[in-house]
């Protein structure tokens, strides 16, 4: 859930100033769309995915500008400009639009504009570190209003004229009267982005038990629901502590092997299962789906390990006496 709250109006300075502006002509006439047949065209060329603090992705039309795969670019936003790095270009952006939240296609709505220059980029550390300010005196404000809010991050767009506040909260807060407060305070447009406890870990970022960054600040563009079933799918143990995450929910890559787990299980007879035999009755007390080995306990609580080709020859042979 968000909401936003105007700020004043300054004038805003142009972000071309450091480079030539397009002819007016040129600014938002793309190249038609690839006709039936066509493969890579300029078309998909003109998409770029850019990346901005924590896991804010846009989608921008290059308007011929030459770009490469992590150059940092100024781009249109509502009513301004923005910073960020260009993470993805041509199909593999278009790919990506086209199954995030809030993308526009075949057209992207916004441009970008030129790349950033190196005063750009020198602007970079002052912002962020004013994110932190920021950060600190909401805090201090909800606290004052008597507001269970938790800010966990701030970010100030590149041109001050827009900033997002991301916080946590066990219940719903009616924050109508304290949005305009903050636009007051912060003299800029303020919008508050109320995350789950997953939305914020992307936000954040961090690595995982793996030792890997978090697949949800990586790569990931939604979450899907994981339940305890997975995990017990897979043999893992149930404490809580080694299947969550940083966000203290399921770890979201539980369920990227679980199909495969699932299959594998099927060629295996359950767990508890009893199976008559040769020798007799014998339960199946454990599998091991990588080594494909069963283990089995008879009526005297014996057991003994069998390969499932082996187990599955010796489920044969009573059904074909049975038969002769």
């Amino acid at each position: 859930m968000s909401s936003s709250a105007p700020g004043d109006d300054r004038p805003v300075p142009s972000p071309l100033a450091p480079a030539a502006a397009p002819p007016p002509t040129a600014v938002h006439s793309p190249p038609p769309a690839p006709r039936n047949g066509e493969q890579e065209s300029e078309w998909a060329t003109l998409f770029a995915e850019v990346s901005f603090k924590g896991a804010r992705k846009g989608y921008f039309g290059s308007r011929g500008i030459d770009l490469s795969t992590g150059d940092r670019v100024i781009v249109e936003a509502e009513g301004g400009w923005d910073l960020g790095r260009v993470t993805a270009l041509g199909a593999v952006a278009e790919r990506k639009c086209s199954t995030s939240t809030g993308c526009a296609t075949p057209t992207p709505e916004l441009d970008v504009i030129r790349l950033a220059t190196k005063n750009d980029v020198a602007k970079l550390p002052e912002l962020r570190a004013d994110d932190e300010r920021v950060c600190r005196r909401a805090r201090e404000m909800a606290l004052e209003s008597g507001l269970e809010m938790k800010f966990s991050d701030a970010e100030w767009r590149f041109d001050r004229r827009y900033l997002i506040l991301y916080f946590t909260a066990p219940r719903r807060v009616d924050f109508r009267r304290f949005l305009p407060e903050l636009a007051r305070t912060f003299r800029a447009r303020v919008r508050l982005e109320h995350l789950t406890a997953r939305e914020e870990a992307k936000q954040l970022g961090g690595v995982g038990r793996c030792g890997r960054e978090q697949c949800c600040s990586t790569w990931m563009t939604s979450f899907r629901k994981v339940t305890v079933a997975v995990a017990r799918d897979q043999d893992l143990s149930l404490n809580p502590e080694q299947i969550s995450g940083n966000c203290g929910r399921l770890m979201c890559c539980l369920l990227h092997e679980h199909s495969s787990y699932v299959e594998a299980r099927r060629r295996f007879p359950r767990k508890g299962r009893v199976l008559a035999l040769a020798d007799g009755r014998e339960r199946v007390v454990d599998i091991d789906i990588f080594k494909e080995e069963v283990w089995l306990k008879n009526d005297d609580g014996d057991r003994r390990m069998v390969t499932l080709g082996d187990l599955q020859k010796e489920m044969a042979a009573p059904r074909a006496e049975r038969r002769a």
